[in-house]
């Protein structure tokens, strides 16, 4: 089968179209073909081998697991043994978080692992991504933040994969929203649900008048310094991307028992148990008020280095799709 292997850590160009061994369906697991897969700033990340304390978990030297990607929507084409829920011919979605090897014509995924049947209100090039900013923006706004009806909060990055489920789910819980991305997205954003939006690029976050109880930073641009002048007095700060000062800002609120916090959570290493209910949970808002889940572009899966490119250029917008023709 065709796969995108990285086998040394660096720039797209590391990304290899290779004719490997098609993965077997041992116990316990299903061979899936798979017709799309995802492209993240995540995967860029892993890519890259950045921040260097990730490589303990990825592989020191080189990536511990070549094949890049981590969402998947297929076709279930092969049965391990012992498998119950799922049969020959079922349409499956999900994400292998560190085990990664979607972005291949074939897959091999444990049957107790984040796989769940495709509703039919996802095609499979949105519930490839779905893993992606709806299950992650989830567990920060609803596992971690516990959002509640008539909260105000901002979204930093708001057209990106994460930032775009974001407001969608914030405004589900009834929550006012304030979108901060560029002004060509401010009628996407909308028709989402953010109630507000304000262009980064002509106002810093510090100057915003509004004060607020949530900021979720979905692309980790900014800082807590920043974003305490526009929290509440009981405001959280969440961002998925961990750096030095962000680390040290967590210690410090926890530790001194200050009111407003920082907070930061790894959504993919989260156990598959945890992973899987929390995907049941926010599918059901998917199929209850038609979560949206916007494609920004799409690429075979002979041009995933190209997908890369994109991401490390820092103009991506929305979701990036890998399609097996």
């Amino acid at each position: 089968m065709k796969a995108a292997c990285v086998e040394a850590y660096g720039g797209p160009e590391q990304i290899q179209i290779k004719n490997i061994a098609i993965p077997k369906a041992h116990r316990g697991e299903v061979l899936v073909k798979v017709h799309a897969s995802s492209a993240t700033t995540a995967d860029s990340m892993i890519r890259t081998g950045k921040p260097y304390f990730g490589r303990l978990i990825l592989g020191l030297l080189k990536p511990k697991y070549p094949v890049s990607g981590t969402g998947f929507s297929g076709e279930v084409i092969a049965l391990g043994e012992s498998v119950h829920n799922f049969k020959l011919g079922d349409q499956v979605f999900g994400e292998t978080t560190l085990n990664f090897g979607t972005n291949a014509e074939y897959l091999s995924i444990k049957e107790a692992g984040v796989i769940l049947p495709k509703p039919e209100s996802l095609s499979h090039e949105e519930a490839a991504v779905f893993c992606d900013g709806p299950l992650t923006s989830y567990n920060f706004l609803v596992s971690l933040a516990r959002i509640k009806a008539g909260q105000k909060v901002l979204i930093n990055g708001a057209a990106g994969s994460l930032g775009s489920a974001a407001v969608q789910i914030a405004n589900y819980y009834g929550a006012e929203v304030t979108a901060l991305a560029s002004t060509e997205n401010f009628s996407k954003l909308k028709e989402l649900g953010a109630h507000h939006c304000v262009d980064y690029k002509t106002t810093a976050i510090e100057n915003l008048s509004e004060r607020f109880d949530i900021f979720y930073d979905t692309v980790g641009k900014s800082s807590f310094k920043q974003a305490k002048k526009v929290l509440s007095k009981e405001g959280q700060y969440y961002s998925p991307v961990l750096n030095l000062s962000t680390l040290v800002d967590m210690i410090c609120t926890k530790l001194f028992k200050a009111k407003q916090r920082a907070h930061f959570a790894a959504t993919g290493m989260l156990k598959d148990p945890e992973l899987k209910v929390m995907l049941e949970k926010v599918l059901q808002i998917q199929i209850a008020a038609k979560l949206k889940v916007p494609i920004f572009r799409q690429y075979p899966l002979e041009k995933v280095a190209e997908a890369h490119r994109l991401l490390a250029s820092g103009t991506k917008k929305f979701n990036l799709v890998i399609r097996n023709l």
